[in-house]
């Protein structure tokens, strides 16, 4: 990274703070390539758009967000921390980690608690989880139902239906997103991780099924001991929201 903080320069959050101090309805159009720290201003603001590095066409995406002529459905790839301390690269403390040690290596201990996973597993509350996103409409996640309820071998697949409504008055579209969490395993696991997810377009009241196929090389984990990739035989869940942490419904399935 360019950086050695998320925090932005104290210029520009002192005029963050100023203009929403003259102006009640303060959008904050961010234009970064990762998280930045917002809890020096974000409530006092009305609205953050997180608009990366879009192109020469940036500005003209912007306003359509901003003027209403587009829905906004996109989610956030990663996790936006609320202190960098928060961040599995950062939290130990240990210099080697960040920035680095005298030969400019940087090492890192998180070992398989990768992103968001670092942060369920340490029950740390992030200002933005992993797949978080909103809109100008709302949604309601319904029923899930299993293609079937047992994967056998590692080509294996089912397909996982998941019924959604736009309960608001905007054309817009959700990202249905499907977390695994195994059970029973035998070794440290993640407590979810993404296994799948599809995008639905629904006009105000109307109701779709998403389909997301998951395969069951999606639950497999490398064994250092064997020198292979394996699922362990036992019991698993799905876990059904719109973010990491917007979990709605879960369902049960077995391997094995």
């Amino acid at each position: 990274s360019d950086r050695s903080s998320i925090h932005l320069p104290e210029e520009q959050v002192l005029l963050i703070k100023k203009k929403a101090s003259e102006h009640q309805k303060t959008i904050v159009c961010v234009i970064a390539g990762s998280p930045i720290a917002m809890d020096e201003w974000i409530y006092d603001v009305e609205v953050v758009l997180m608009c990366w590095y879009g192109g020469m066409e940036a500005g003209h995406a912007i306003a359509n967000v901003l003027f209403g002529d587009v829905n906004p459905s996109g989610k956030l790839p990663l996790t936006f921390p609320k202190e960098l301390s928060d961040s599995p690269a950062h939290s130990t403390g240990n210099p080697k980690n960040f920035p680095g040690d005298e030969e400019k290596r940087v090492f890192y201990d998180e070992g398989i608690f990768v992103g968001y996973r670092w942060f369920d597993e340490k029950n740390i509350e992030p200002l933005f989880p992993f797949g978080f996103g909103k809109s100008y409409t709302s949604f309601e996640i319904g029923d899930v139902r299993l293609s079937k309820s047992n994967l056998q071998g590692f080509n294996d697949k089912l397909s996982v239906e998941v019924g959604i409504t736009n309960t608001g008055n905007t054309a817009g579209a959700e990202v249905i997103q499907v977390y695994a969490h195994d059970v029973r395993a035998s070794v440290e696991r993640p407590p979810r991780e993404l296994v799948g997810f599809e995008k639905i377009f629904l006009q105000p009241g109307e109701t779709k099924s998403a389909s997301i196929l998951v395969k069951a090389d999606d639950l497999a984990f490398y064994d250092v001991g064997k020198h292979d990739w394996i699922i362990e035989p036992g019991d698993f869940k799905f876990l059904i929201g719109n973010s990491s942490r917007s979990i709605f419904l879960d369902t049960e399935f077995s391997f094995g």
